[in-house]
């Protein structure tokens, strides 16, 4: 039968068809990796946003379209990881704001969202690309909608964005010159494709849901807790981890005008490690106390919970002692408060020992991430709420994840956040160590911090994931591969060669330090015969040895 009016349940429904069918071939689209290295996660991230989306998604049964579709949004806003998690999340934004308060919609209503979203897209990017899945997104709108006729179905009108989508993804090698060389289509596309037919899938009768993954929202399966490390006669010493998102009700507060601080404070008050900030009328908090109760009380003045969430934390030591491992300093972790400065700085790092050289450095939080592990907005907030400071620093070092640090930073209205745009750890680790927080305006620290960025080059070490010829170098599967950039300078089966030969591509002999950061894949004995050899071919400059332990690049060159 087919569909003439799209409601709120209808839409959940597409929505978690289209997360279903991205999940199916997230790593379809991770693979669409346009340089060898292995570090491709755009299905990854497409599905992480678009799965935050389909959670929220899953409370709205039975409510109209437009308050659906805010809550989709909403979810994929805060969930949003890596530039295309970000773009899809604004589409999707935009897609609510084009609905309006329509309690459902017809097929013109839905097209004329669409077509409207197509700016809110784009704004995503200050300066958008062709060949993109922007492009992919606006191509399939304009052909989806030119084919509108009065007869037109739901489900031939997700034909038509799906013929759409596939005419434009197959397009993008020739409007993008570096998927033409790398010989695939671009992978935020593809994953765009994907959520399409998904949703198209949806509106068959005959379509039947899967099971939904079981997880933690990133995709990880729960952690079964062992119940027996708490005992009739253990003692609760560190008290209870309690998260919950809260919808201030008006029949309590304005929640147009309601100061989050309030709860804030009060949280502050009977606990520590208080996360709290507020996204229109939700409130979303975490707290470490020993009455949880009184939170609920207290908070319950305000609104009513939509989600909870309380946990013994002596389960989760008592596991970590079993385990005999060292506690995890992660952000729910972070017992103490820090005093107020002046700036405090939020950076992001993977492998153990980058994490704590940029801790040494200064930076107040490190957010675990990189390539192939792209943060998400909420935690970027959630990392604003563990400093007290004037203005707060962020240095992503990664071209990925910029944009969803921005959109976090617009999100927190509490103190102002500045992004400095790092794209490398390279970037980030020159900008931490020259960083003067002795400079009063930040918008002078911040053009000194871009002027030490400027002058910084990063190469990388990492491990070919296909054969194939860029930068006029030849590279088979399994092959180290030396790089700056979208510049190759070196392959082969030699690691420490390929350092010498990266090295000596990127000029290094004109700088004064170079950092050589090892990874976690570098043997002991080969970083002590790279760092030898280094410093023997470079004897006028400091070379310095970094044991990063990150993943994906086995060494990090960095030249100041």
């Amino acid at each position: 039968m087919s569909i003439t009016v799209l409601n709120g349940n209808r839409f959940a429904l597409l929505v978690r068809s289209g997360a279903a069918s991205l999940r199916r071939h997230r790593q379809d689209v991770n693979d669409l990796n346009v340089f060898p290295v292995p570090d491709g996660d755009t299905g990854d991230n497409m599905f992480l946003t678009i799965n935050s989306g389909s959670a929220n998604a899953e409370k709205c049964k039975d409510k109209p379209l437009c308050k659906t579709a805010d809550e989709v949004a909403h979810g994929m806003l805060l969930g949003a990881r890596g530039n295309s998690g970000v773009i899809l999340s604004r589409m999707f934004a935009g897609l609510a704001k084009g609905l309006g308060d329509a309690e459902e919609a017809d097929v013109y209503m839905l097209a004329d969202a669409f077509e409207s979203s197509i700016a809110e897209a784009y704004s995503a990017v200050s300066k958008p690309v062709e060949g993109t899945i922007l492009s992919v997104y606006r191509d399939a709108i304009h052909f989806a909608n030119e084919q509108l006729n009065p007869n037109t179905t739901f489900e031939e009108y997700f034909d038509n964005l799906l013929t759409g989508s596939h005419r434009s993804l197959l397009r993008t090698p020739e409007l993008l010159d570096v998927l033409k060389q790398a010989g695939v289509v671009d992978s935020g596309g593809a994953g765009f494709e994907l959520i399409v037919q998904g949703m198209r899938d949806g509106l068959s009768d005959d379509y039947q849901e899967e099971d939904s993954e079981t997880s933690d929202g990133a995709g990880n399966a729960p952690k079964m807790i062992d119940f027996s490390l708490f005992t009739e006669e253990s003692e609760l010493e560190f008290g209870y981890c309690t998260e919950f998102l809260l919808r201030l009700q008006r029949a309590k507060v304005d929640p147009e005008t309601f100061d989050v601080t309030i709860i804030t404070d009060f949280l502050n008050s009977i606990g520590n490690s208080v996360v709290s900030f507020k996204d229109g009328s939700i409130v979303k908090a975490h707290v470490h106390t020993m009455n949880p109760g009184k939170v609920l009380n207290f908070c319950q003045q305000y609104g009513e919970f939509l989600t909870l969430k309380i946990e013994n934390m002596m389960l989760q030591h008592e596991e970590i002692v079993a385990k005999k491992e060292e506690p995890k300093d992660d952000l729910q972790s972070v017992l103490k408060a820090k005093k107020h400065q002046r700036y405090g700085v939020v950076t992001v790092a993977a492998g153990e020992g980058l994490t704590k050289t940029f801790r040494e450095l200064g930076a107040d939080v490190v957010i675990a991430g990189g390539q192939s592990m792209n943060p998400s907005a909420e935690q970027f907030i959630e990392a604003f709420q563990q400093i007290s400071a004037d203005t707060i620093i962020v240095l992503p070092n990664n071209s990925n994840i910029i944009l969803t640090a921005q959109q976090a930073a617009a999100l927190y209205a509490k103190t102002p956040v500045r992004i400095i745009r790092t794209k490398t750890i390279g970037e980030g680790y020159a900008a931490l160590s020259m960083m003067d927080t002795n400079i009063e305006n930040p918008d002078e620290l911040c053009e000194a911090l871009n002027e030490v960025v400027s002058s910084v080059v990063t190469g990388l070490v990492s491990t070919a994931t296909r054969s194939t010829v860029m930068s006029g170098i030849e590279m088979k599967v399994g092959d180290y591969i030396g790089f700056e950039d979208d510049t190759f300078y070196a392959a082969g089966k030699d690691r420490k060669e390929v350092v010498l030969k990266l090295a000596e591509g990127l000029d290094a002999g004109n700088f004064d330090i170079m950092l050589v950061i090892a990874g976690k894949d570098a043997p002991e004995e080969e970083q002590r015969e790279v760092l030898s050899a280094l410093k023997q071919k470079y004897r006028l400059m400091d070379v310095i040895p970094v044991i990063g332990m990150q993943p994906v690049y086995d060494y990090i060159l960095v030249l100041e």
